[in-house]
């Protein structure tokens, strides 16, 4: 009875949206996105004289040895080329994001012959080619993720206001092997810098690459300081920017709007249990989300998510007086005592959590990946995921040519690149923007309506929770899905405010919150292009053939 009502009340919901979601569109469409411009330098120097390749350079520099950058070395590497990787700091990274890859991210590890495992399961070798099950098994080193302490994950469980429920990966289809993975993100870097070096073409070096080095309009190289402190250069057909979401030369190759809606805190639990092992938390918290998961077998990352740019203090208390007040009472009990006992032990990190659209230049010479070309909020943890799909898409293309050497016509086939990989890298990175906003706490009545509506939702199983993590997985990266699902949620919200009668007042809240969940996924989408995201087949690009030369 419930659900029929339920069903009556979408319904008419439904005929709310279409009169609500088209007038949103047109008036957000009429709006510039807003967002922070990089201030970041140029960091480009133009050569005098015309520079020719030797013998000896490599045909790709990459600038950046972090998961895009160690990843992408392997890979090119393994197809024959010759790399130089240039990193600034070649000892294992410490940091508190990067830690848990989704189970479409660890496919595409496996795709990418990082991540190994015996070939004798029907079900997963079905979804593959013969000839990539070839390219996955040709490896002689050991998996990235093995001998980190690696931990797998098979779903998220949801915390709100002492309800909680547990939501897991649509793996049925899959291996038992297949599967989130969470780890130290140092630990996973250095594997795969490790795995890139045993290559005998890839050349990983200590520098800090200072500008590009351009002639006429084209990058032919790199400017770099050595360990040593030497000034040195290096040329290559193609240089790869992989040097992070602080990258000092993204700006001569896209146009970036950086957006900082938070700033994450960083704490490490120890010796303690989740409520429900191998899956991530998520606490709905107010202000805004908690996350928990486990990264070892006796550590539990905690992130704090803090609306705004800046923290509280961490010098004069504010900031463990914040976690202590505000943050540790909605914290699930099994994990309190612990938190309270890593606040008091003082190892609090923080850092910005920024969000990026891809803006690219096409500049002969040169490309842009990971961090340094796009970002998106880390709460779904969907960033690894987005730079190794970039990095198969990028291997395909690059595979047909033998000589790279004729840059404008490189570049004018790379620019495919940007079109290929939409569906994966715009679905979540929609899904990212959308679920931060949704999840934050909000005094507006209808946020709140579509807060609530979100988790009970999910909480519904079935097609209702499995679509959705199947977007987040990476699993299934279809942005129409996406959309169809975050309006359910909506017309689901508007259709619970209606029952059992509707009202004036809970009619002009549901009106408000088709408009909130207009506002707040049409920008999003916008700034990753409608055109691209939804009709990729329709952008010239997508059919642009490799040069004849």
């Amino acid at each position: 009875m419930v659900e029929d009502q339920y069903v009556l009340g979408s319904i008419l919901a439904s005929v709310l949206l279409g009169f609500v979601s088209v007038y949103a569109f047109f008036l957000l469409n009429n709006n510039k996105k807003n967002g922070s411009i990089d201030t970041t330098t140029t960091a480009t120097t133009a050569i005098n004289g015309e520079c020719r390749a030797r013998n000896d350079d490599p045909d790709v520099i990459i600038v950046g040895a972090g998961v895009a950058g160690a990843a992408l070395a392997h890979t090119l590497g393994k197809d024959g080329r010759r790399v130089h990787v240039i990193e600034r700091d070649l000892a294992e990274p410490d940091r508190i994001v990067g830690e848990l890859l989704q189970p479409g991210g660890y496919l595409k590890l496996i795709e990418l012959g990082l991540e190994v495992f015996e070939p004798c399961f029907p079900l997963f070798c079905s979804l593959l080619t013969v000839s990539r099950m070839i390219n996955i098994y040709d490896v002689s080193t050991t998996d990235c993720v093995q001998e980190i302490d690696a931990q797998q994950v098979f779903g998220y469980a949801l915390f709100k206001n002492g309800k909680n429920t547990r939501l897991s990966y649509p793996l049925e289809k899959f291996h038992t092997d297949v599967s989130g993975r969470s780890f130290h993100n140092g630990r996973f870097i250095q594997r795969m810098r490790e795995k890139a070096a045993t290559l005998s073409n890839v050349q990983l070096e200590q520098g800090t690459v200072t500008s590009l080095l351009e002639e006429n309009g084209t990058i032919k190289g790199v400017q770099y300081k050595s360990k040593k402190g030497e000034e040195l250069a290096k040329y290559a057909p193609l240089t790869i920017v992989c040097d992070g979401c602080f990258s000092n030369l993204r700006r001569s190759l896209c146009n970036p709007q950086v957006d900082v809606p938070s700033c994450f805190v960083g704490l490490l639990l120890e010796n303690c249990k989740l409520p429900y092992e191998n899956h991530g938390h998520v606490i709905l918290a107010d202000p805004s989300p908690v996350l928990f998961y486990r990264i070892s077998s006796t550590e539990i990352r905690c992130l704090v998510d803090v609306p705004g740019q800046k923290v509280p203090s961490i010098s004069n208390g504010d900031l463990a007086k914040y976690l202590k007040t505000v943050i540790a009472p909605q914290i699930p009990p099994e994990l309190h005592d612990s938190f309270i006992a890593t606040i008091d032990k003082g190892n609090i990190r923080t850092m910005p959590n920024r969000s990026m659209p891809a803006a690219p230049h096409p500049t002969p010479g040169a490309l842009l990946m990971g961090d340094a070309f796009n970002m998106r909020h880390p709460l779904t943890g969907g960033g690894m995921t987005v730079a190794l799909s970039d990095i198969v898409v990028l291997r395909n293309l690059l595979r047909p040519l033998k000589d790279m050497n004729d840059a404008a016509n490189l570049c004018k086939y790379l620019e495919s690149f940007y079109t290929l990989r939409k569906p994966v890298a715009s679905t979540i990175n929609t899904l990212a923007g959308a679920l931060y906003k949704v999840f934050c706490a909000s005094p507006d009545q209808a946020r709140k309506e579509m807060r609530e509506a979100c988790f009970d939702y999910l909480s519904l199983g079935g097609a209702c929770s499995e679509g959705p993590v199947s977007l987040l997985s990476g699993l299934n990266p279809r942005p129409l899905s996406l959309v169809v699902h975050f309006f359910a949620v909506a017309i689901f919200g508007v259709g619970r405010l209606l029952l059992p009668f509707p009202s004036p007042k809970k009619i002009w809240i549901g009106a408000r919150l088709i408009l909130s969940a207009s506002g707040i996924i049409f920008p999003i989408i916008r700034a990753e292009g409608v055109r691209q995201m939804f009709f990729p087949a329709t952008v010239p690009a997508y059919y642009r053939a490799p040069p004849a030369k």
